[in-house]
């Protein structure tokens, strides 16, 4: 019978860097329903999901004595540890128990909660080691209950997959990461989708488990070091194989079979699976198909839960996806746990994943009993390798040789050896059934007791021996890696050393031999060998430094340690120093700070500020590997940060972002890509720098396939200038010779810019045809020329320019055309710009906008010496001087205006006198010029309205007793 997939989400409290940043939560939970509010849009109703099971975990607990996080009251809505298992955990027990086979996968972006549902940490266990532990338990008292006459027999196997890159390693066999591409993935008639040659281990108990995932998660951790593999991007899937083998009813040898899959999905908030908009490269690499295709499909099953039955659901476009096909669409009962950030600075990922999880509901699957005697299994599997043998011979009915005809010798071996390997396997699976579960228990356990041994041996020697261990971006992964340092000398290298060194690191920028560690009676003295890259407590290490406990030492580019000397830990807890706690960002944080970024943090510090510093912190480190990848793969390029302001990207208020330039080394060409963009790039510099770390020996691409490699022709922003309009709410032209400013704040040259108020057909308005005040312009028709003459000094490396605008509220931006061969370029360009009617949005825009005119250009690839910048070089970090700036040309244009139109009512006003003593000449009488003279001079608006209304009185009418006003409105 079909049954939907059971979805929970769970939300978490904030965590440090949200309560530092003053976070607002956006979710709420009733019941069932989960309600999520749009910081943005604060009096906009809340978005509202239902699901089957909604768990607040963001306040209400209290720590418990042993650490376990508790309800703090019985009205308290906290949902522990223990109520998510009961709700979900449970379930997967008990039909694991019937021999259905389970799957429960978490999804979210990286730091949403999914390792403490899943994993959990100290006193607050997850579902997984829950589960595992709950199952041996059960089979413990089955045992001791259970009729001896029925021979019950229960079996337990564990393997552990990680799908990164789409390539599929087998965490429990290492020896798997040295698979070019990966393992494969194959599929089987009745079986499905399987992982060829993945090693599966039998276990007894649940410590059994726990190492072997303790096991597969150490192993991890040396594989994303060594190949820059960013953790929070693979996929890890641990399957348990539990097997019920006895007598049924009538005495028939039967064997139930359960399989439960636990997937932790990488996460969800990275670069989008198509990089960065405009980029000539995707990921061809496929980084993120994964997660984009289980989107898909998960997307194709709604609609089929849903009654649309022609949805085709592309499982093959993912290793990820074949392997789900079980629990997604097939015989499984699956549970979905999302897992939801609080914090309002996370508002689109965590929208993201309600939306994504709330299409699962509709995914419907039909599980069944895997009950089958035990003795027709082995017949179908002999009797599979008895048609695959026809075909290896070429007598599968008759026919298989006729097809090989014509085929590629290579291929019909190909074909062989993998009909072959299918052979083995069988057999080696009829084996598995025949030999008892004590023998198969045997074969492995003396090399467990041998890791077993081992681990409490190294758990023991670090207690009183100094130690490094390990730093990483997943907290799962951190203190997964120890290395000693005994007495005596510690050499620090790679395997390509004469001698094998102690501690023999792999990666990127790790020299033969990169350092000592020398430890004379407790005394550690780390000394890195001649130009060997190691940074310590952020600063570059150039000589010899005595080590103390809790040091950060960084040896190349990726792999990062902490000190631990326990001789000193004792000393500062005798003198009551306060341990700090190191983590992976703290890290980070101190390299960037000791690199020039600000980083401090305090009250003074805005949301803002704190969202740059953590988007630094992940961006560091990237930017380091491409340096070092680049450096070894003599790609003759350079990476840095960069802090663009607002300003620079043309705007007055906003956020700093963060960027990254591309510098060439050979001309000094620069290319300054967004985040996206590069890392869309950096995954496919992985790659290649991997496939050359493989020994492939196409490694190195043609230039258009090649990421360190930008065209010079590919068009980029020299800078910007802003240009304030206030002049034209007043019909006073704009005449402006400004600078051209780059990212830095450094002026790359001046730009002509004119922008002339005129009529519809584009001749120049009278000189006395203008107002007082913008508003008088509400509701006419008024009409500008925009003129970009020239630009002067741009650098010598651009030799193709043109300028880009937008203006007002135009959705397409206008451009010159591209000038070519000069960087003084003539652009003569002008624009009529038609307004029908005057509006207060439009007064708002002349008043308070500007007019953003980019200047981009294409560099030559010939060698050039770099320009000499005008002024003192800005960093992005001085945003205040920048905005300093900008309100002094603000000012200056203001005050300008201000002149202009002084001048021309003074202008006006020299007309009107005229005017009066020529009429005076006539005989005529005036009133109120000394109120207008007054009002001119003093800019009163109203005086200067009453006064301007003049009145004639001649004598004539006078006499007749008859009064006659000639009215002179000046607007």
């Amino acid at each position: 019978m079909a049954e939907n997939v059971k979805v929970a989400v769970r939300v978490r409290p904030f965590n440090e860097r949200e309560l530092k940043m003053k976070a607002t939560c956006i979710i709420k939970m009733h019941g069932k329903t989960t309600e999520i509010s749009d910081p943005a849009n604060k009096q906009g109703e809340p978005k509202k999901f239902t699901f089957d099971q909604s768990y607040w975990s963001h306040d209400g607990y209290k720590e418990g004595p042993d650490g376990y996080l508790e309800p703090a009251s019985t009205k308290s809505p906290y949902a522990d540890q223990r109520q998510v298992f009961k709700d979900l955990g449970i379930s997967v027990l008990e039909n694991a128990w019937k021999g259905y086979n389970c799957c429960m996968f978490a999804y979210g972006q990286t730091g949403s909660g999914k390792s403490y549902s899943v994993v959990g940490y100290g006193a607050n266990r997850g579902i997984v080691p829950e589960t595992c532990e709950k199952l041996f338990q059960g089979i413990d008292e089955n045992v001791k209950t259970a009729d001896k006459s029925r021979e019950q027999e229960y079996q337990v196997f564990v393997s552990m997959l990680e799908i990164y890159n789409e390539q599929v390693r087998d965490l429990l066999n290492p020896s798997s990461f040295k698979v070019k591409g990966g393992l494969k993935v194959r599929e089987h008639p009745q079986k499905g989708f399987y992982v060829e040659s993945q090693s599966i281990f039998p276990v007894k108990s649940y410590d059994d488990i726990n190492g072997r995932i303790n096991e597969g998660t150490r192993n991890r951790t040396i594989a994303s070091t060594n190949m820059n593999a960013t953790s929070s991007r693979a996929h890890t899937i641990v399957s348990i194989k539990f097997v019920q083998k006895g007598k049924n009813d009538t005495g028939q040898n039967m064997t139930k079979t359960s399989i439960i899959n636990l997937v932790d999905l990488a996460g969800s908030e990275r670069v989008d699976s198509t990089g960065a908009t405009g980029d000539r490269l995707k990921e061809g690499a496929a980084i993120n198909q994964s997660l984009s295709s289980l989107g898909n499909v998960i997307k194709a099953l709604a609609d089929q839960g849903m009654g649309k039955k022609s949805a085709r659901v592309p499982y093959r476009d993912s290793k990820l996806t074949m392997l789900l096909k079980n629990a997604l669409g097939g015989n499984s009962k699956t549970i979905m746990i999302a897992a939801l950030s609080p914090a309002d600075i996370n508002y689109d990922e965590t929208l993201s994943t309600l939306r994504y999880a709330d299409r699962a509901k509709a995914i419907r699957t039909i599980a069944v009993v895997n009950e089958s005697p035990t003795e027709k299994l082995i017949r179908e599997l002999k009797e599979e390798n008895a048609r695959l043998l026809l075909e290896l011979q070429g007598k599968g009915g008759g026919g298989q040789a006729a097809v090989m005809q014509g085929v590629p010798e290579e291929e019909v071996e190909g074909l062989k050896k993998e009909l072959e390997l299918q052979m083995q396997r069988n057999q080696s699976e009829m084996d598995s059934m025949k030999q008892s579960w004590e023998q198969r228990l045997k074969e492995v356990q003396s090399v467990q007791e041998e890791k077993l041994a081992k681990e409490i041996k190294k758990r023991e020697e670090m207690k009183v021996t100094p130690h490094f261990w390990n730093l990483n971006e997943d907290p799962a992964l951190t203190g997964m890696i120890v290395h000693f340092t005994h007495s005596g000398v510690t050499r620090v290298g790679n395997q390509k050393a004469e001698t094998t060194p102690e501690i023999m690191l792999t990666g990127l920028s790790v020299q033969k031999e990169h350092a000592t560690i020398t430890n004379t009676k407790g005394v550690c003295v780390l000394q890195p060998c001649p130009g060997a890259k190691v940074l310590l407590n952020g600063q570059d290490l150039i000589d010899k430094a005595e080590l103390h406990h809790n040091d950060r030492i960084m040896f190349g580019s990726s792999h990062l340690y902490v000190f631990h000397h326990p001789q000193d830990l004792a000393k500062n807890q005798k003198a009551g120093k306060k341990e700090e706690k190191v983590t992976y960002d703290t890290a980070q944080e101190e390299i960037a700070a000791n690199s020039g970024f600000d980083m401090k943090k305090g009250p003074d510090k805005s949301k803002d500020d704190l969202l740059l510093q953590e988007e630094l912190v992940q961006l560091m480190p990237m930017v380091n590997e491409a340096n070092a990848m680049s450096e070894e793969l003599k790609k003759g390029v350079r990476f840095e940060i960069v802090l663009i302001s607002p300003q620079a990207r043309g705007k007055i208020h906003g956020r700093t972002q963060l960027a990254v330039l591309m510098r060439c080394n050979n001309n000094d060409n620069e290319f300054l890509w967004d985040r996206n963009k590069f890392l869309n790039r950096k995954y496919l510099m992985q790659e290649m720098y991997q496939n050359f770390v493989d020994g492939d020996t196409d490694w190195d691409r043609e230039k258009d396939k090649d990421p360190f490699w930008e065209p010079p022709d590919s068009e980029v922003m020299i800078g910007c200038t802003h240009v304030y309009l206030q002049s034209l709410g007043y019909l006073i032209e704009v005449e402006e010779f400004l600078g051209i400013t780059d990212y830095r704040g450094n002026e790359q040259g001046l730009l002509k810019v004119d922008i002339y108020p005129c009529n519809r057909d584009g001749s120049a308005l009278a000189e006395d045809d203008f107002v007082d005040e913008p508003k008088e312009l509400l509701g006419r028709q008024v009409a500008f020329k925009i003129v970009l003459t020239h630009a002067r000094g741009l650098p010598l490396r651009f030799q193709k320019s043109r300028c880009k605008y937008r203006f007002y509220l135009d959705k397409n931006a206008e451009e010159t055309a591209e000038i070519k061969g000069t960087c003084n370029p003539d652009y003569n360009y002008n624009k009529l710009v038609s307004v029908n009617v005057v509006t207060k949005q439009l007064l708002d825009y002349f008043n308070s906008g500007t007019l953003v005119i980019e200047v981009w250009g294409r560099q030559s690839d010939a060698s050039h010496k770099p320009r000499v910048t005008r002024g003192r070089p800005k960093t992005g970090t001085e945003k205040g001087n920048n905005l300093d700036a900008e309100e002094k040309y603000r000012m200056a244009v203001e005050l300008n205006t201000e002149k202009k139109r002084v001048a021309r009512l003074e202008s006006k006003l020299h007309k009107l006198r005229d005017l009066v003593l020529d009429a005076k000449a006539r005989g005529e009488e005036f009133v109120a010029i000394k109120d207008m003279e007054a009002a001119v001079m003093g800019g009163s608006s109203s005086s200067f309205k009453a006064a301007a209304r003049v009145v004639a009185i001649t004598e004539s009418s006078k006499a007749n007793g008859n009064v006659t006003s000639t009215t002179c409105n000046v607007q």
